[in-house]
């Protein structure tokens, strides 16, 4: 029998916008493991990855879900116990249809509905009427998060300068009102009015307007979101001043699949524990977990595992780490430990207290022109050669193999282009003709092995999700493969005598921070494609 909860409700939220949208399958999968984890609420995060009527460009060749298909995983939530909460955005955040010449009048600037417009609210009208046929709950996240810019676009040119604080209330409050007229209470994350209420989010010591309080709508709940602290007094400060806002906020921590391919489980523990500790210690009734896909959506929400099963076993009150290890082994067949080594990736040298995503940004940062050499801290290679073996002994596990198996294929990828680009300019300076025939033979090595990653992470993506957003994938894998080509030809060119300079090799590096300090020592993390790849510029 399940243990209940100390929350009201205690769920999941799962991004399915940033590419990787999962399978109607994976959610079922997915419903069945947390419920019987004891979590009895989930939120799927569509910004446009959901059918609307009449607008036949909304998620257009997005993997957007079909009504049906809502209806079907509504049903299904429903029968294990399970909440399912629509979480949806009525502001910001919704770039991908702004490509779209149909909803070019819509927007104010970047990716920012242009509030005040007739079309906008006959557009949010639409996504209401559509989502309240497919999900029985009458909750729903309305986002209204980081619209910095508002106000500033085309809101500018119609309206001149004006109170962007009158413009947010008086946007929420006609959002408000569509969605009391299909029934809804809505949530919204909180730092649009914690930054209007306190000046700015995460100041926990703030005073806070009354007048910004007075201007909430009374079907308006707020969500405080929070990933990025290890610190229980962190959140007890912060879950305090929200408190001066509004009653019954909600909280939302992370569990961090949004910094590459590999999971950050350690982290996410300690990160949990706090927040769920604080948030019974203030009676917090709503609580839910957010699994983020930024660029690209690349980390398998499966990776989570671990930390699903421990903060599952801290929100019933279960603190004995060993216990947990022992009860996880027991539910899935694999020791704790074990699973966990997921996480190696991003950690080669051992467990961070920080986020760092090497594995993402070594894999795409250029043999030649190298802007992110700058993290090395040296013996990369042999780390992911380590890595490697120890992720290969795990490929065969039962129902999670291909999990072990696409990261050992990262490793094997990283053991040799972690520190190629470095070694690429000794070689190139050194001038020896040895040392440029074997730099120029593992050149070829890797393009072997970027292949057998490539195979592996599409087994694992196709497992999981549905195709769309799989392209992008194509395109920077494939991109990886045919410049690791173009380098080694290059090289060979060099070699034979057919050139005697590479331009890019000739120029000096400079430190990608720009203070002379190691770049993984400062930050750790870095988490873009387009702005590890080139120094040039990627758009559309």
């Amino acid at each position: 029998m399940k243990t209940a909860t100390h929350f009201r409700r205690f769920g999941l939220m799962l991004d399915c916008s940033r590419n990787a949208v999962m399978t109607v399958e994976s959610l079922k999968k997915w419903i069945d493991i947390t419920a019987d984890l004891g979590y009895n609420t989930l939120m799927l995060y569509t910004e446009d990855t959901y059918e609307v009527d009449d607008n036949p460009y909304f998620g257009y060749m997005r993997g957007r879900y079909t009504k049906k298909e809502l209806k079907e995983v509504n049903d299904y939530a429903l029968l294990k116990g399970m909440e399912l909460i629509p979480c949806i955005q009525t502001l910001a955040h919704l770039n991908a249809i702004v490509r779209w010449p149909e909803y070019k009048v819509h927007v104010d600037t970047a990716d920012i509905l242009l509030a005040g417009e007739k079309r906008v609210y006959e557009l949010i009208d639409q996504m209401f009427a559509s989502i309240s046929q497919c999900f029985t709950s009458r909750v729903i996240n309305i986002g209204m998060d980081e619209a910095h810019m508002i106000g500033r676009g085309k809101y500018y040119d119609l309206h001149g300068d004006s109170d962007r604080t009158q413009i947010l209330l008086d946007h929420l409050k006609k959002v408000s009102e569509i969605g009391r007229k299909y029934g809804f209470t809505l949530t919204m994350w909180s730092d649009m009015f914690f930054r209007l209420a306190a000046g700015d989010y995460y100041v926990n010591h703030a005073q806070i307007n009354e007048e910004i309080k007075k201007q909430i709508p009374d079907n308006v709940e707020l969500i405080y979101w929070d990933y990025y602290s290890t610190d229980r007094k962190h959140y007890d400060k912060m879950l305090s001043a929200h408190e001066k806002i509004k009653e019954n906020t909600w909280f939302a921590g992370g569990l961090w699949t949004w910094a590459g391919f590999a999971p950050h489980n350690g982290y996410s523990m300690k990160a949990t524990e706090a927040a769920l500790k604080s948030c019974c210690e203030h009676d917090v009734q709503d609580v839910f977990l957010t699994m983020w896909g930024d660029d690209g959506g690349e980390c398998s929400k499966f990776a989570l595992l671990p930390s699903l099963f421990f903060a599952s076993e801290i929100a019933k009150g279960n603190h004995d780490k060993e216990n947990i290890k022992t009860k996880f082994k027991e539910k899935f067949g694999i020791a704790f430990d074990r699973f966990m080594l997921l996480d190696l990736p991003e950690t080669p040298g051992g467990i961070s207290d920080k986020i760092q995503n090497p594995e993402k940004y070594l894999l795409y940062n250029d043999c030649f022109t190298g802007l992110l050499d700058s993290a090395l801290v040296g013996g990369e290679n042999e780390q992911y050669a380590k890595c490697a073996r120890r992720l290969g002994l795990l490929k065969n596990v039962p129902e999670w193999g291909y999990l072990f198996a696409a990261e050992q294929a990262l490793c094997e990828v990283l053991s040799i282009k972690a520190e190629l680009g470095v070694r690429t300019r000794q070689v190139y300076a050194s001038k020896k003709k040895e040392a440029l025939e074997s730099l120029i033979k593992d050149y070829r090595k890797l393009q072997k092995k970027l292949e057998a990653f490539y195979k592996a992470y599409k087994k694992q993506w196709f497992m999981e999700n549905k195709p769309h957003g799989f392209d992008v994938q194509d395109i920077r894998l494939g991109g990886l493969i045919m410049r690791v080509r173009s380098c080694a030809e290059r090289l060979q060119a060099l070699y034979d005598n057919e050139i005697s300079v590479i331009e890019e090799l000739e120029e000096k590096q400079l430190d990608f921070c720009g203070d002379g300090e190691k770049f993984r020592q400062k930050h750790g993390e870095y988490n873009s494609w387009a702005g590890t790849v080139t120094a040039n510029v990627v758009s559309w």
